[in-house]
């Protein structure tokens, strides 16, 4: 273990840092395409009985009309996210008829882009804006990648414990500047050992070839028409999927706050020419929002953001320049298609570990032959993660995955004492030998059991999603929602629809007015 890793440790047991690590806010954001019974992706609008995609504040689309978006408020208690989340999906089942959730991450049965509709949020400059910039991914990127699912995983420390880390760090300037540069060291250490993640989560190994029709892969294929790799993880990571090589040219830097904003800010003014040729508007329809590498921030692909929560009107940047890191968003985990909800208790308490490893632990800046490495050791990970005798990039130096990950999560075992002080138990320690156990048998992982499923049952990618699909639904719906939370729900979607509607109501300058306004700070 690395000294300073264990002095930070060992420093926050002895001040009995325990109790400020219960205040720790997590929430959830789930996504998962509505199917037909045929396993199509759903043509239909998005239901009203589940209120408005641009104003809920739990329930909203992503990319597509399809691909629904959970969304659970942040909470302290570490069972909360889930419960909602579960609340959620059976209102959902309740109100979309014979419609289902996909289970996976990857879709199926989509042969054609334009089978993929873009999300509507009704005709309000904001809810336009919303619409053009998908409108943009679309041509960008091609709107089957933007029908991938996972699940984002949001986490922040509460200010006690970053007061009294603060004070042990004996750093003497604004919290909210040591919060920055400590949530940047996070940052940083994700961004190097996340290849952790994509190993003990990754849960698609295999996709259905009309995802990928036309398009160049290294995949094999089944006689079935699954594309696979034998020791893949997570393809929905892979440069086939989310990570894509659209933006392999953005350098955005990982280093301080003011350079990831000036180099995001340099994204979205500085124009693209194969994005000029797709043009802005054109025969009076929009097509995408400008023609700059990025529309705006979100649309740089990362794995891991800070975030702060912004103002109506203002950008994510500005939000972060003005006030600083509020949270961090991390976006690796697949959808477990062996989980009802895509995720577990045990998976967000190991999610936990892994993001305090990577704040406690030394983590100088990155220069771009950095950032190359981790690259490269999540894209050997995706493809061939589950030999785990693969060799990866350790700060200059080759060593199997298997060595690594087991030292790395040894490392975790007293920030596993912590959490368990925190909250009584031995819990986080169990979650973490959880983890072990997938490095030792890899077949073990999501990606190893869907991998065995699919070999044991004799079935399709497809076939074997299916099946997953049709079991959670029948989760839900043998569980109906009481009457208390059901006319909970009902109300926010009413309430969702009314704000809509007085949005829209409200005059507006014209939408051309209304972009350069947005783009003008």
């Amino acid at each position: 273990m690395s000294q300073k890793l264990e002095a930070r440790i060992r420093a926050l047991l002895d001040a009995d840092a325990a109790p400020t690590l219960s205040g720790i806010r997590r929430g959830l954001e789930k996504e998962s395409l509505r199917i037909t019974e045929q396993g199509r992706l759903a043509q239909t609008p998005h239901p009203a009985a589940l209120g408005s995609t641009l104003t809920h504040p739990w329930i909203t689309t992503d990319y597509s009309e399809a691909l629904l978006e959970f969304i659970t408020p942040p909470s302290d208690a570490l069972d909360t996210p889930l419960s909602f989340l579960d609340d959620i999906h059976r209102f959902v089942y309740a109100n979309i008829g014979d419609e289902i959730l996909w289970v996976n991450s990857m879709p199926c049965m989509v042969h054609e882009d334009n089978e993929v509709p873009i999300a509507e949020y009704g005709s309000s400059n904001v809810g336009q804006m919303k619409h053009v910039y998908r409108q943009g991914l679309g041509h960008r990127y091609g709107r089957k990648m933007q029908a991938i699912a996972g699940i984002h995983y949001n986490f922040s420390y509460p200010d006690a414990f970053w007061q009294l880390h603060q004070q042990l760090e004996q750093r003497d300037k604004p919290l909210q500047t040591f919060i920055n540069e400590r949530y940047f060291d996070l940052l940083r250490n994700f961004l190097r050992y996340s290849w952790l993640l994509v190993y003990l989560f990754g849960a698609s190994p295999a996709v259905c070839a009309s995802f990928l029709a036309g398009r160049n892969h290294q995949l094999l294929e089944k006689t079935d028409h699954t594309l696979f790799r034998p020791f893949a993880t997570s393809l929905r990571m892979s440069d086939l999927g989310y990570q894509n090589n659209a933006q392999s040219s953005l350098h955005v830097s990982p280093n301080n706050l003011d350079e990831y904003v000036r180099s995001l800010d340099y994204a979205i003014k500085t124009p693209e020419p194969a994005y000029e040729d797709i043009g802005i508007k054109v025969d009076g329809q929009y097509r995408q929002l400008n023609a700059n590498i990025l529309q705006i921030e979100n649309e740089y692909y990362s794995s891991i953001r800070p975030k702060r929560t912004a103002n109506s009107g203002e950008r994510p940047t500005q939000a972060l320049l003005r006030r600083g890191v509020e949270y961090i968003e991390l976006r690796v985990l697949d959808l477990n298609p062996f989980q009802p909800l895509g995720i577990s208790q045990e998976d967000m308490r190991f999610i936990d570990l892994f993001a305090t490893y990577c704040l406690l632990r030394e983590s100088p800046w990155m220069a771009n032959p950095d950032l190359h490495a981790a690259k490269q050791n999540i894209r050997q990970v995706v493809y061939n993660g589950r030999n785990t005798g693969i060799k990866l990039c350790n700060w200059g130096h080759l060593v199997t995955l298997e060595q690594w990950a087991n030292e790395k999560l040894e490392q975790m075992q007293p920030i596993a004492e912590l959490f368990d002080r925190t909250h009584g138990g031995d819990q986080y320690a169990r979650a973490l030998a959880r983890q072990r156990e997938k490095v030792a048998t890899p077949e073990s992982t999501p990606s190893g059991q869907v991998m065995a499923a699919m070999e044991r049952d004799q079935v399709s990618f497809y076939r074997f999603a299916m099946n997953q699909a049709l079991a959670h639904r029948d989760h839900f719906r043998a569980r109906p929602l009481d009457t208390a939370t059901r006319q909970h729900l009902e109300q926010a979607a009413r309430e969702s629809l009314s704000e809509q509607q007085r949005l829209e109501a409200e005059k507006q300058p014209p939408f051309a007015d209304y972009l350069a306004a947005y783009f003008a700070d």
